[in-house]
């Protein structure tokens, strides 16, 4: 037969069939999904074994292997390195063993108004008075009167407010800014590289309040707080970016004040209490503006608080006594006093009125805002009308000072988990002695000396100092 006759069974040959005998039940195993192990796993899982263990019936047991699945001398684990370190510690953690933290932090909080508003904006409907003050800080000059106290280079030429470029909030480049200045700062010796984190206080977009952390802080040996605190640059940096800078030891006193104290006028109200009585006397016709030159060189310091109110009170002879009720709805609480108060409250502070006015007023507005303690001067009244005296102790800037100590004492509070407020030259001591002064749209000297300082709208602005979110003060006050 010729090979043209078996051309057709070779090619029906060569053709691939699917037989029952390759056919498979499994999908896996004809879709090669699945493939079995080409050896028997040498070590059994728990399954197995409790399996084996417990069979009644079978030809032979399977012999059991010990487990593997615990690393060992004859069984090392096997580590693989991808790149990333993993650590529980953190700059933010609590220290090492032996260390203290040492954590700074920097409440930056924008300033709505412009920047020199905050200083020389009046504040009292009399003209002349302290509050009215058009003194602001003269060109070219940071906030000092001492330079013997200043501890660094001349100041430069005053710069252009970054914040109406960059934005009208704390901005990013705000914050890497101010970043770049902490770092310039020498660190303490041996000191790791400078951390840092930071928190909006209120809107993550357009913040107003930005708290920064710092560790370690600046070494004390170059520059203490209270310098720091002073410092040109972070000065001329409020400046540019219209803002406050208020610098804190990380503790927990920081974030957990137990007593709060206020000064009364230009504090917790707008006006100068002894110039609105002044303003309410027709004759003679110039005493208010005699009244109110005199306040204002008391709150400047210029003059000796206690001689200056004496000479005050002196021109309010004749007075009828029901001049104070007739104050009450004329006095201008200042605005978050009454959120700040019911926050504290909440918060289990207490509080206090200090005031250098008068105590008929001063204690009225504690008993509407439930304030604690007030203390205020007291002035002498026969047949109803004032004598123009006072009686006992002036509350001046050293009974201020001492009624902090002494409620402080009764209350058996730490001096350290106090917080004073005030903006005048005789609120000094009282903010020295406190664990934290702050300065309320205080005068230059006394944004200079305090601790703190707050130039906004709102004194409940003083509620971030603690650590609080805008979501816990509105919580606090609802």
């Amino acid at each position: 037969m010729s090979d043209d006759a078996h051309a057709p069974q070779r090619q029906n040959a060569s053709r691939p069939q699917l037989t029952s005998s390759m056919r498979s039940s499994s999908y896996l195993s004809d879709h090669q999904q699945y493939r079995p192990p080409r050896q028997p796993e040498p070590h059994h899982g728990i399954d197995t074994v409790l399996e084996d263990t417990n069979a009644s019936k079978g030809p032979s047991p399977k012999t059991i292997l010990p487990f593997r699945g615990i690393p060992s001398e004859e069984s090392p684990p096997v580590v693989i390195d991808s790149g990333v370190t993993h650590s529980f510690s953190h700059p933010n953690c609590a220290p090492p063993f032996g260390r203290k933290t040492d954590r700074l932090v920097a409440t930056l909080i924008y300033k709505k108004r412009a920047s020199n508003a905050s200083i020389s904006g009046p504040r009292s409907p009399v003209k002349g008075g302290a509050s009215d003050s058009n003194e602001s800080l003269p060109g070219n000059m940071a906030p000092t009167t001492d330079i013997n106290a200043f501890p660094l280079e001349p100041p430069t030429q005053e710069s252009d407010s970054l914040d109406h470029i960059y934005g009208s909030y704390i901005s990013p480049l705000c914050v890497t800014s101010f970043l770049h200045l902490m770092s310039t700062f020498p660190m303490p010796s041996g000191a790791d590289q400078l951390h840092s984190s930071h928190r909006c206080l209120d809107n993550q977009e357009t913040p107003r309040v930005v708290e920064l952390t710092f560790s370690p802080s600046p070494s004390p040996e170059f520059l203490s707080l209270d310098d720091l605190r002073k410092h040109e640059m972070i000065y001329r940096f409020e400046q540019e970016w219209n803002v406050d800078v208020n610098l804190q030891r990380e503790s927990v006193f920081r974030r957990h004040p137990r007593l709060v104290v206020f000064d009364m006028d230009s504090t917790l109200i707008t006006q100068e209490v002894i110039d609105l009585l002044a303003d309410n006397i027709k004759d003679p016709p110039n005493l208010a503006e005699r009244v109110a030159e005199i306040t204002h060189r008391a709150m400047l310091g210029d003059l000796e608080f206690e001689a200056s109110f004496r000479e005050r009170v002196a021109l309010l002879k004749g007075l009828p006594e029901t001049i104070f009720q007739d104050l009450r709805p004329v006095l201008d609480v200042t605005e978050g006093v009454r959120k700040l108060i019911t926050g504290l409250k909440r918060l289990g502070v207490k509080t206090a009125v200090l005031s250098g006015g008068f105590l008929p007023l001063t204690s009225w507005l504690a008993g509407e805002l439930g304030i604690d303690y007030a203390h205020a001067n007291e002035v002498v009244i026969e047949d109803g009308k004032l004598t123009g005296e006072v009686k006992g102790v002036i509350v001046g800037k050293e009974r201020k000072r001492d009624l902090l100590i002494e409620i402080a004492a009764k209350e058996g509070i730490s001096l350290a988990q106090t917080i004073a407020v005030g903006d005048g030259a005789n609120d000094l001591l009282m903010l020295e002695k406190a664990g934290l002064g702050v300065a309320w749209n205080a005068k230059p000297r006394v944004q200079m000396e305090a601790g703190a300082r707050l130039n906004g709208n709102s004194l409940a602005d003083l509620l971030y100092l603690f650590g609080l979110t805008a979501e816990e003060v509105d919580e606090l006050a609802a």
